[in-house]
């Protein structure tokens, strides 16, 4: 008997990423016109179906490889985080990012293999250090409550043997210009991306040896003996394993039903400063700042090609159907104008060109959605935040399992196959009004962290 399989959403992206809008224009897209047969379809063009794609052409270099991605790639969600490849623990439930020391050891060797990944993606297919840069990064301090937050982080550091460096205001300040830190953490591994122009170089580095096709979402799968057929508007790809590479959007599938939380985050970008801004701002050229409270600002400043920009991310709302209107996006402008003026007082008239919003999936229990899920299809899901890092590797360890491959995957494997399943969340509305009280009343508490 058949089996069918509807797709009941598609990806909704609310405002223009100035991660995109900034590059050159794209190159005109490869949508699928046509009956495709494939030895591996996946299904998802961000971190995660990218990095399975690469690393399926290096463990079956003879196969034929497809993806499919419901838009263009750098649009989606890949291109909406803030760029910031983190190693270390990096707990969004909690009070400070640190987790059981135990199980941080083993997430940090995983990170550390998907950054090293990508670095050699990016040594690959000549990505500069624009596009991906191990740079390390700042968890800013502005309050006292956000100090204890950095001290107590930096003792779980002690515990885990992992270098730091305590920054005090004035290093704060020469670093990236603002008075408004008390105090930064410093770590120095963490790899910062330009998201869109990192996921657009994948793409193209791959187009040699990689099918890839956009604004191709899939419709519907069927299966029907050993092969499953996807559908998409215009086409449709036969092949008899597919890897599902699209994170919260497996429920739009009819996988793990009320098990994933889908939140999205807002950011903007200003525009490109003028020399007399940039003298004015000072600091160094680029540098990210992650909040030492996990719900504050997440700012990072570039340069380069597109110009001297800072990038203001904060407030979430928790979205049990994935769709949110391009209106909220842009109304969170507004938080991010005064979260900068705050930090930059002495530096005015500097308006936000971009507002977006991008989607996080995470589960109750910080596990991913990964594995064999049906005959012929595995999940490589919920990121739980940390989509960079933990999207390339779910890729990775997908084609490392659907392979055979046990070679050097650093128990990455077995550790994600040992998770369980996320747990259930409460029936709707309990879920999201118990999940936006609770991101409210955290932002109340974060203060000046936001």
């Amino acid at each position: 008997m058949a089996r069918n399989i509807i797709t009941k959403n598609l990806p909704h992206n609310p405002g223009v990423t100035g991660w995109n809008a900034i590059l050159p224009e794209d190159s005109p897209p490869h949508i699928l016109a046509k009956n495709v047969n494939a030895d591996w379809l996946i299904i998802g063009g961000g971190f995660a179906g990218l990095s399975a794609a690469r690393r399926l052409s290096q463990l079956a270099p003879d196969s034929r490889i497809t993806v499919l991605e419901a838009g263009r790639i750098g649009n989606g969600p890949a291109g909406r985080n803030s760029g910031f490849m983190i190693d270390l623990p990096h707990v969004l439930s909690s009070e400070d990012y640190a987790g059981d020391s135990t199980e941080d050891l083993l997430q940090m060797a995983m990170n550390r293999r998907a950054i090293a990944f990508a670095l050699d993606a990016a040594d690959e297919y000549g990505l500069d250090s624009e596009i991906i840069s191990q740079s390390g990064k700042v968890n800013g301090a502005a309050t006292s409550k956000g100090v204890a937050h950095n001290l107590a982080y930096a003792d779980h550091l002690d515990h885990l043997a992992e270098k730091y460096e305590i920054l005090d205001a004035q290093h704060m300040k020469e670093l990236c210009g603002s008075d408004y830190y008390n105090q930064g953490l410093y770590t120095p591994v963490t790899t910062m991306l330009h998201p869109a122009a990192y996921v657009r170089g994948l793409r193209d580095g791959l187009r040699n040896k990689v099918s890839i096709y956009e604004n191709s979402p899939v419709l519907s799968m069927t299966k029907t003996g050993a092969d499953w057929q996807a559908k998409t508007p215009d086409g449709a790809i036969t092949a008899p394993q597919i890897i599902l590479a699209v994170n919260g959007h497996a429920q739009s599938f009819g996988f793990f039903k009320r098990r994933l939380m889908h939140i999205f985050l807002y950011a903007s970008m200003t525009r490109a400063l003028h020399t007399e801004e940039t003298r004015k701002l000072g600091g160094n050229p680029r540098w990210g700042i992650t909040p030492s409270d996990p719900v504050g600002s997440t700012i990072r400043r570039i340069s380069g090609q597109s110009g001297d920009r800072i990038i203001v991310r904060n407030q979430a709302s928790f979205v049990s159907s994935m769709q949110v209107p391009d209106r909220v996006a842009i109304a969170k402008r507004t938080h991010h104008e005064r979260s900068f003026a705050a930090r930059f007082e002495h530096m005015s008239g500097i308006e936000m060109e971009h507002s977006w919003g991008g989607k996080l999936c995470l589960s109750l229990n910080d596990v991913p959605a990964f594995g064999a899920i049906e005959d012929g299809i595995t999940a490589a899901c919920c990121q739980n935040g940390l989509g960079t890092a933990r999207g390339t590797l779910s890729g990775i360890v997908a084609a490392d399992l659907v392979t055979g491959n046990l070679y050097d995957n650093h128990q990455s494997l077995e550790r994600m196959l040992s998770y369980p399943e996320p747990k259930k969340l409460p029936i709707e509305p309990f879920a999201t009004i118990g999940a936006t009280l609770t991101i409210k009343y955290r932002e109340w508490r974060a203060g000046k962290e936001v």
